[in-house]
């Protein structure tokens, strides 16, 4: 599932002064290098990018990562490598992959050692949920948290109210997940894995809007494990830099320059959770945009 662009920034703008940034902060990545033909379009801040450099740092598969150029509204080499126009996509010679579930799946048969996925037919089905329940349930949270927080798309009572049933929820799934991670030291079992990778981006974001887990708890302990990994450090360590200039980001929604993907999940949080008029006023505005459509 997903494939979707990040928490703060979708179609970037490569010209603003924090994509800019950005950009100079991918090509710093230290789980990136030039020396690599294996190119992963991804944004610092996407939840579903991360796991993807994880999972690649996990295996010590050398890749370049690249933003893409959304500014003249033409990116050609990121369009064949993605249709929909969204990170991650994932180019391995002549292979190209998208969705970061599929490309997760490429990169354990494509490089099997070490492998990420547990042994056994029920283990594996077990993090695959798992991995589906935070790309398409925790993502939602964490993102219109940021489009609050950030974009400000509500503000007052109205934002008081969407921000309450976001940490209602975070605190249903962290909940969730503490049951799921019982007495393992980590969610994929006995070694960090692919249930790992698939879960962290999101408790770690939701934790970065104010929504950690609960301390003492066995999911905020294992995040505080999860977190001191150098794959995951490093992954968390260069979207937190890509933060910088992000106070210009609302006057670019404002504009009309910046669009954020409404579609699947995130359109059914908006809509559910009371932000059905924010969905409203951003079509009317032109502010929002849904999946792109192939020609």
């Amino acid at each position: 599932m997903n494939g979707h662009a990040p928490y703060l920034a979708e179609r970037c703008p490569p010209l603003d002064p924090g994509v800019r940034a950005v950009r100079l902060v991918a090509a710093a990545d230290p789980v990136c290098s030039k020396r690599s033909m294996v190119l992963l379009w991804e944004h610092p801040l996407s939840p579903y990018a991360q796991k993807v450099k994880i999972a690649l740092a996990e295996k010590n598969v050398a890749f370049e990562c690249r933003l893409p150029d959304f500014m003249s509204g033409q990116d050609p080499e990121f369009a064949s490598a993605n249709p929909r126009l969204e990170v991650p996509a994932l180019v391995d010679g002549e292979t190209r992959v998208f969705d970061s579930t599929i490309i997760l799946e490429y990169v354990e048969d494509r490089w099997p050692t070490p492998p990420l996925l547990p042994a056994t037919p029920a283990e594996r089905a077990r993090v695959r949920m798992l991995e589906e329940l935070c790309d398409t349930y925790y993502e939602p949270i964490a993102w219109a948290a940021m489009e609050i927080n950030v974009f400000r798309r509500a503000t007052g009572e109205l934002a008081a109210k969407l921000l309450a049933r976001g940490r209602e929820q975070v605190a249903g799934v962290n909940a969730y997940l503490d049951r799921q991670l019982g007495d393992r030291p980590w969610f994929n079992g006995a070694a960090f894995g692919w249930g790992d990778l698939a879960v962290v981006p999101f408790v770690h974001g939701a934790a970065s809007t104010g929504n950690p887990p609960p301390g003492g708890t066995r999911l905020a302990g294992w995040l505080e494990r999860a977190r001191a990994r150098p794959s995951v450090a490093a992954a968390f360590a260069v979207a937190e830099a890509s933060m910088q200039g992000f106070e210009m980001i609302p006057q670019l929604v404002e504009s009309g320059m910046f669009k954020r993907e409404y579609r699947d999940h995130r359109l059914e949080w908006m809509m559910r959770s009371g932000g059905a008029d924010i969905v409203l006023e951003g079509m009317r505005r032109g502010t929002i945009r849904f999946s792109t459509e192939l020609a």
